[in-house]
């Protein structure tokens, strides 16, 4: 099977570039600029990896984004990942990328982006990989910060194909940032929005109504909401849904648990993804495998899951 998935032609539609910081890169940043982490070796950090929750794995990945101060660095971040999409042949990508992690750290704007989108241009040449590079605005921070945010980004607005919405999901319903997601639609941008992971299938209404999203990352609560489910069928709307994610930040207690194929079965257009994959043991087609593993995917259920990934790219 996973001979099979080396060679299927797939999209990844939910990957953070800061969660695909691997612990070797990490070190390497740190020594690089000279910083000092709490974390003796690469051994020890990934021992770390355990969470028990979204806020306790949030913890540790700002903490480790703390590396990154540099354009190179930004570069050699996103390239390692393109260099990963390659060896599993992700075909297009559409990343995240967290502005207000680094600008609150008094890296600029500028320096953020033009590493991360010279390495995806690199990519596009040397690699064959499209992308569409996706802002996203942190949700534990205010509405308000959300538009500095925005307005840093106008300059570059070029650079972005869609505005997302990530972070701590409990208490930060969509509906904080109702405005700032019509400012940017107004301005071109298409939305995305984190939905649905620890928050209730109310967050995932609100993202369809008030931030008028393209896609729902996450969305696997929708299940417990029978009306929700049917407009989700109904509507053709994507879920991209991260297995290893939900299942290290036990959001599901167990693989065999996980509902993505008995949505994908109900007509769901679900997609698989790896959200941060140097957390969460493993990139895109260890997620699948995952699937295989665990829910008995087949190849035919595989085909239809990288299908739907590069039917739902915001870019064509």
């Amino acid at each position: 099977m996973y001979d099979y998935l080396a060679t299927l032609p797939k999209a990844e539609l939910h990957m953070h570039l800061e969660g695909s910081l691997e612990p070797e890169l990490l070190f390497a940043l740190a020594e690089r600029n000279g910083i000092a982490l709490p974390w003796d070796d690469v051994d020890s950090l990934r021992a770390a990896y355990a969470f028990n929750n979204l806020q306790e794995f949030l913890d540790l990945y700002y903490q480790g984004a703390g590396v990154l101060r540099s354009e190179q660095d930004f570069y050699d971040l996103t390239w390692a990942y393109l260099l990963k999409c390659k060896e599993q042949n992700v075909v297009h990508t559409e990343p995240f990328f967290d502005p207000q992690t680094h600008t609150e750290r008094g890296i600029p704007f500028e320096v953020v982006l033009g590493g991360i989108q010279q390495a995806l241009l690199d990519g596009e040449k040397r690699l064959g990989i499209s992308h569409g590079l996706i802002l996203s605005f942190l949700r534990h921070l205010s509405e308000e910060e959300a538009f500095d945010t925005l307005r840093q980004a106008m300059p570059f607005r070029d650079a972005f194909v869609a505005v997302g919405l990530d972070s701590s999901e409990l208490g930060h319903p969509p509906s904080k940032f109702q405005r700032v997601f019509d400012k940017a639609r107004s301005e071109g941008f298409l939305t995305v929005a984190h939905a649905g992971e620890e928050g209730p299938p109310e967050y995932i209404w609100q993202a369809l109504d008030l931030l008028k999203v393209q896609r729902i990352d996450h969305g696997v609560r929708a299940s417990e909401d029978e009306r929700l489910m049917q407009r989700l069928i109904d509507e053709q709307i994507p879920l991209t849904v991260c297995p290893l994610s939900n299942t290290k930040l036990c959001v599901f207690d167990d693989m065999s648990q996980h509902n993505i194929l008995a949505m994908l079965e109900r007509g769901v257009k679900v997609t698989v993804n790896s959200d941060d994959p140097a957390y969460f043991g493993g990139y895109i087609n260890e997620n699948f495998m995952a699937l295989h593993e665990s829910l008995g995917m087949t190849e035919q259920q595989a085909r239809r899951l990288a299908q739907n990934s590069l039917d739902a790219r915001l870019l064509r």
